[in-house]
């Protein structure tokens, strides 16, 4: 299940890339790339660690974050090399996600469990975004984080894809990682760039990138002198691309526990005005719900207890006609939802503006997963109207469809029968009305 999950993942990844915006045309200055800078370390965990005290680590990430790779291998390490401490895992990953949702999801799915440590991993997941974006979203998440808990450290950690190693075989580091540098030196964070030696060991001709993984025993038991990264060009394969990040990080971390002075965080001044550090996620049915909405039960429904972590909780609505609506007051507004097989598309109206009908399944559709439907991002900050109705015609799902996930339409038509919208939360940066 798990690798079916992933190589789903996989596949709907470079789509979700552009998920919250076009690719930026505008020129950025790269930064010299650097698999550590220590700043201000991590000194509040490290001190609880030392000490023996309980300490939550979180990880705030895409679908390299969510694999079974890095993120529990450090989390082991981190158990083996402070045993005397209680060391528990909050994962906060969702595949094909950036730092767009993750700033809204903050809140329900890290800040709440109190963590002592956030690794932030956006950097593959936000490399279709413009700087200015990243800076927003990404200081949002700083500055939560730090108005929750000041003392709570903070580590920005980087991943790639086949993609970005002519930029760090080159010594600079992608867009995205530049821009969050920024940030960090902001903040005094510490970054950890976990491919930088994986790029100078794919020059150097001893890794595959992208190569197809021995799967029969004589394949298995062939000489093989290359380490083999990836099959996608994306996804680290656990035991031999997730243990490089894993090498990376060690390393990292033994240079930044010997920098910092435990205490709280300062909150500086934003590094750019209009951050997200209002980004919050309310409740569905704050909002005034018009049709046949129904509230999902995990105990009764498999989509609801699927998604039970993420969501607090799913509503659907099957009918045309039923829908959303609220006023709010600020400068953005979204919907967190699921795409699916039976999902229709909505028509969005915003204030007067023309109306737009989204589809709520994509290519990839032949399964649920959760989205975020932005239904305005360009607001001026002052009092709007929002209205979402299900559409009466259902979409082209099988022109939607990519080729060569058509065949599952072929053989279970009947899953793709329905206009329903899934939903469970509303997105602002602002506040109802």
């Amino acid at each position: 299940m798990a690798k079916k999950y992933l190589k789903a993942v996989a596949a709907i990844f470079f789509s979700l890339l552009f998920s919250f915006g076009p690719l930026g045309a505008e020129e950025y200055a790269l930064r010299d790339a650097a698999e550590c800078t220590e700043r201000d370390g991590l000194p509040n965990v490290f001190k609880k660690l030392e000490a023996g005290q309980n300490v939550k680590i979180a990880y705030l990430g895409g679908s390299i974050t969510a694999q079974p790779g890095w993120r529990p291998f450090t989390l082991s390490w981190f158990k083996e090399q402070y045993p005397q401490a209680k060391v528990e895992e909050i994962n906060a990953a969702i595949g094909g996600t950036g730092s767009g949702l993750g700033v809204f999801r903050l809140q329900y799915d890290v800040i709440q469990h109190h963590p002592d440590l956030l690794f932030v991993e956006f950097a593959v997941n936000d490399g279709g975004q413009p700087p200015h974006s990243i800076h927003c979203s990404m200081e949002g998440i700083v500055r939560q984080t730090w108005k929750a808990n000041p003392e709570a450290d903070i580590c920005y950690v980087y991943t790639l894809t086949e993609g970005m190693l002519q930029d760090l075989q080159s010594g600079k580091f992608p867009r995205a990682a530049s821009a969050m540098e920024e940030l960090a030196d902001h903040y005094g964070i510490p970054s950890i760039h976990m491919g930088v030696e994986v790029a100078r060991l794919e020059k150097e001709g001893r890794v595959l990138f992208k190569a197809k993984k021995p799967e029969t025993e004589e394949e298995k038991a062939a000489p093989e002198d290359k380490i083999i990264f990836s099959s996608d060009g994306v996804h680290p394969h656990p035991e031999t691309g997730h243990k490089l990040y894993l090498e990376a990080v060690i390393r990292s971390m033994e240079k930044i526990k010997s920098v910092g002075r435990a205490g709280p965080h300062e909150r500086k001044d934003p590094f750019v005005e209009d951050n997200w550090e209002d980004a919050c996620m309310l409740p569905l049915q704050e909002a005034h719900l018009e049709g046949d909405w129904e509230k999902l039960s995990p105990e009764a429904d498999g989509l609801a207890k699927r998604f039970g972590t993420r969501l607090p909780d799913l509503w659907v609505a099957r009918t045309p006609g039923s829908g959303l609506s609220f006023r709010f007051k600020g400068c953005l507004a979204g919907v967190y939802d699921l795409l699916g097989p039976d999902c229709g598309q909505v028509i969005v109206r915003i204030d007067d503006r023309e109306p737009q009908v989204r589809a709520r399944i994509d290519g990839y559709c032949t399964y649920h997963r959760l989205a975020m439907m932005t239904l305005a991002s360009d607001l001026s900050d002052q009092l709007h109207t929002v209205d979402v109705k299900i559409h009466s015609e259902e979409p082209d799902k099988r022109n939607i469809l990519h080729e060569h996930r058509r065949h599952d339409m072929d053989e279970h038509p009947e899953k793709y029968e329905g206009t329903s919208w899934y939903a469970g939360a509303i997105m602002l940066i602002g506040d109802l009305e």
